[in-house]
């Protein structure tokens, strides 16, 4: 069982690879200036849509509310498996830029394009925290939504827990007034866990698209609120598939201990 799971990790890998090489020129020629990076977040979607067509894997994405193309919003989703990112290209509509960690601006090939398309940030730095902020609020203002992982990273020994957020996404909401979209990423722990094995299992990949949380009229006072608003949302909906995992981690493990992806 295992070969086969090899297997199918690396044709992932491959699916993943050919297409970002295939769509590179695209992206950097998108990335060269911001009025054309509305192109790059349809190139992404297209990027997710074959990758998954590719690899057999349906995904559905639940919209229990539907976002608007010309809107910005902050989506928060959960962060369980490296399978995230793309998955998140299939959920945003319109232009968007994800918030990810800094290292990804620093691998060849594609750390260049990521460097002009997203924003990366270094949670280890106050002041890098605060330059990613910066750059979050003038996405927004240029009309994108952002994409972030409220967790900071990923926690492969946890999961599907959630860990507890950190206060950027809501800082970008609040200052800007814009809608928080919290959405549950079910399945991707499951189909390529991050355990360091990198064995991948087939199952179908669902994301749910939650109510938008308005913001209008909220202050930073009403920050951490609104963080555990957000937090409940998607803790909610994975105890309600995954409420004996949960349980098992609630009696067995006392602390969180980050993944390498987290470290």
């Amino acid at each position: 069982m295992w070969i086969l799971q090899r297997l199918f990790a690396i044709w992932g890998l491959l699916c993943f690879v050919g297409l970002f090489f295939l769509m590179l020129p695209l992206f950097h020629w998108f990335a060269r200036d911001v009025k054309w990076h509305a192109y790059a977040a349809w190139l992404n979607k297209a990027w997710a849509n074959l990758f998954f067509a590719g690899i057999l894997l349906p995904y559905k994405i639940e919209y229990r509310f539907k976002p608007q193309k010309n809107q910005p919003y902050v989506f928060c989703a959960n962060h369980t498996s490296l399978l995230d990112i793309i998955t998140m290209g299939l959920v945003v509509p319109g232009n968007h830029t994800f918030v990810g960690k800094e290292e990804l601006g620093k691998v060849p090939v594609f750390g260049s394009m990521f460097r002009k398309l997203h924003i990366p940030v270094n949670r280890e730095s106050k002041i890098g925290s605060y330059r990613a902020l910066v750059k979050s609020i003038e996405a927004v203002e240029q009309g994108k939504s952002i994409i972030i992982y409220p967790e900071g990273g990923i926690y492969g020994k946890q999961a599907p827990r959630l860990n507890p957020f950190k206060d950027g996404p809501f800082r970008i909401a609040i200052t800007k007034q814009i809608p928080i979209v919290p959405v549950t990423i079910l399945y991707n722990w499951l189909i390529l866990p991050d355990d360091d094995r990198y064995l991948a299992h087939w199952h179908r990949g669902k994301a749910i698209v939650h109510q938008a949380i308005e913001t209008k009229g909220l202050t930073m006072q009403d920050l951490e609120a609104l963080k555990e608003q957000t937090f409940q949302i998607i803790h909610q909906e994975l105890q309600k598939h995954f409420h004996s995992t949960l349980r098992t981690y609630r009696s067995t493990h006392n602390c969180l201990e980050p993944s390498k992806h987290q470290r």
